[in-house]
């Protein structure tokens, strides 16, 4: 039978049949099995270790006694209080009465007395062992154990997952294999979906041998069991967004070689120790940065198993929504965001695999894949942004109090900064990612002035992955500011309750609005065109020389402009030119601002003017390009 199994797995897929075979080991089996076993046992005594014996205090909160005496301990202290205040009043009367005072303090001492006798019994005294809520212990006992599972399986498979991963990339790539496995008939899918399931065969040994008593902990617990398989789902689409992003990290990450696993694993740890903090803080998910929250599975922990931490509110997840869609209502319209927002992450990380497995210098993604990627951005950035909460508050000066309101141009801008940020690290990245070396360049301009038309120039300007990426990178922030653009057209019209104050756009006017857009689109094909022309260049290491040009540009105006104390309210010029100028938007006229514009396109005209004459030379025969002596 074992053998019929193995060769049905060799039939399905190669690939994960050459990983089991190498992995599967006997000694390796029993070492999972062991260190499985271990960290159960560890994690059952560690829990058990607050049984609640003989000598267990009566003001534990499994003791049923110390409810009662709480609440005689909280009425005597409300009654010192009072008495106390009395005394007080009395002694700052000078014509107080002596006996009604001396009775005063008489009956604070016995208060006291009584106070100090229940503090005893609380805390000096053992709770009577049949009035211990062993029932009530062995449940909490119970969530407990099967939280602290919960837990490991999300820390050891995505951490250690990752790292096996990457380093299982790596070690092929040093021994020569993985261009062998490139060559092989199979697909890229197959291929890559067998080191999926395979390399962490290992970890999956560990987590499924602790799965039957994190099951028996859950129904010990009373958990639903929807609730714990809605966990399960949910871990594994995160088990696969994460797997198949370091599997593309490590075919992209040659230039750190040796340290990718570690850089990696580091990276995925940092990220779910925050997430996990953030889940216990509660922070609300009216941001677009949501879907970053997502891709971790702690936030969906704290809504199926809310009773376990007893410090989390689900109000604010139950609260999420997707384009005012309220999905976070139920469990069903949640899990089903989930795994939307892991597919998405998914879909383009396998776009991104299957173009870099069988070709290393191939880019990770076409001109035209960059457009959709950029537009299902922009559905992730705005879907989180646009949900209905109150967000605004009118006083009511009659009442001493307020009254609040849902304010969609306060929700937009104050997720400026989240959609602003997202959408400037993704250009940057398209930016490194679609812009062409000088030999790419050199091939496409020769093929197109001898067989392109004009027509076709454009088609490839557009869509040919070896064409200068100019128009590419117009055409994704062109996208990317679409939206921003049609709600500064809007927001005049959106601010129903007349707030001038949260108004951004009322405050600096559509125009400059529009004009700060305009600008940030113009320093961006700035920066596009001198990463092109770099790229250009017969230096070596014209990839890092770019990279540090454009980072210096992006920052270092900004951070001298910090440093000289030039504000944005008294030299607004200045940061029109910055990453950053909306900073000095509010403070410039619109004819300023306009000026500034026609500057940079005049920068970016003559920028453009180089680089044209930089292809041309390029694209000509190296016969000619002797003769001629370029």
């Amino acid at each position: 039978m074992m053998v019929n199994l193995i060769d049905k797995i060799g039939d399905w897929n190669p690939q994960l049949l050459r990983e089991l075979k190498g992995r599967l080991k006997a000694f390796n089996v029993l070492v999972a099995v062991v260190i499985s076993l271990v960290a159960q046992l560890g994690i059952f005594l560690y829990q058990f270790g607050d049984f609640p014996s003989g000598k267990y205090s009566m003001s534990g909160p499994y003791c049923n006694l110390s409810s009662g005496y709480l609440q005689q301990q909280n009425s005597v202290s409300q009654l010192i209080n009072q008495v106390q205040q009395k005394i007080n009043l009395y002694s700052g009367n000078k014509n107080y009465d002596l006996a009604k005072l001396q009775e005063l303090k008489t009956q604070l001492r016995s208060l006291n007395l009584e106070s100090t006798n229940l503090n005893k019994i609380l805390y000096q005294q053992y709770c009577p062992s049949e009035q211990i809520n062993m029932p009530l212990w062995w449940q909490d006992h119970w969530r407990y154990i099967f939280l602290s599972l919960s837990v490991m399986f999300v820390f050891t498979l995505l951490v250690a997952g990752v790292y096996l991963l990457i380093n299982n990339l790596a070690q092929e790539e040093r021994r020569g294999t993985l261009n062998f496995i490139r060559l092989s008939p199979q697909s890229e899918v197959s291929i890559l979906t067998g080191k999926m399931l395979g390399v962490p065969i290992v970890i999956y040994l560990i987590v499924l041998a602790a799965l039957p008593l994190h099951l028996w902990a859950g129904i010990s617990a009373k958990i639903a069991l929807s609730a714990i398989f809605s966990f399960y789902i949910v871990l594994v689409a995160s088990c696969t967004f994460f797997y198949s992003a370091a599997l593309l990290f490590g075919l992209i990450s040659h230039w750190v070689s040796g340290f990718q696993p570690w850089i990696a694993s580091g990276a995925v740890l940092i990220f779910l120790s925050i997430t996990m903090n953030l889940a216990s803080d509660n922070l609300n998910f009216y941001n677009a940065a949501t879907f970053l929250r997502l891709l971790s599975p702690f936030d969906m922990m704290s809504y199926l198993f809310g009773n376990l931490f007893r410090q989390y509110n689900q109000s604010s997840l139950n609260e999420l929504q997707f384009f005012y869609l309220p999905l976070g209502k139920n469990i069903i319209g949640l899990i089903g965001l989930h795994l939307f927002n892991y597919g998405v992450g998914i879909y383009w990380t396998w776009q991104a695999l299957k173009r870099r497995f069988r070709n290393p210098d191939a880019a990770i993604f076409s001109k035209g894949q960059s457009y959709l990627l950029v537009a299902c951005c922009q559905v992730m950035f705005w879907g989180f942004t646009l949900q209905y909460h109150k967000n605004y508050c009118l006083s009511n000066r009659t009442v001493n109090s307020a009254n609040c309101y849902y304010d969609l141009n306060k929700q937009i801008e104050d997720n400026f900064v989240f959609i602003a940020l997202f959408n400037l690290v993704l250009i940057l990245a398209l930016l490194i990612v679609l812009s062409p070396h000088r030999q790419d360049i050199q091939d496409w301009a020769r093929y197109q002035y001898q067989k392109i038309s004009s027509r076709s120039w454009w088609r490839n300007l557009i869509l040919a992955d070896k064409s200068p990426a100019l128009v590419a990178m117009g055409i994704n922030l062109a996208i990317a500011t679409t939206p921003l653009v049609v709600w500064i057209i809007l927001a005049p019209i959106l601010n129903i309750h007349h707030n001038d104050s949260i108004d951004w756009v009322n405050d600096i006017g559509r125009m400059k609005a529009i004009l700060a857009v305009a600008l940030f689109i113009s320093l961006m094909m700035i920066y596009a065109t001198l990463a092109q022309l770099i790229l250009l260049m017969k230096t070596p290491k014209r990839s890092a020389l770019a990279i540090a040009t454009i980072g210096a540009l992006l920052f270092l105006p900004a951070m001298f402009l910090q440093l000289l104390g030039v504000a944005p309210n008294k030299n607004s010029i200045a940061w029109l030119f910055s990453t950053f100028p909306w900073a000095g938007i509010e403070h410039s006229a619109a004819t300023t601002v306009f000026m500034a514009l026609l500057a940079e396109l005049s920068v970016f005209a003559l920028l453009n003017f180089q680089l044209t004459k930089q292809v041309k030379l390029a694209g000509e025969s190296a016969t000619k390009a002797l003769l001629t002596g370029n």
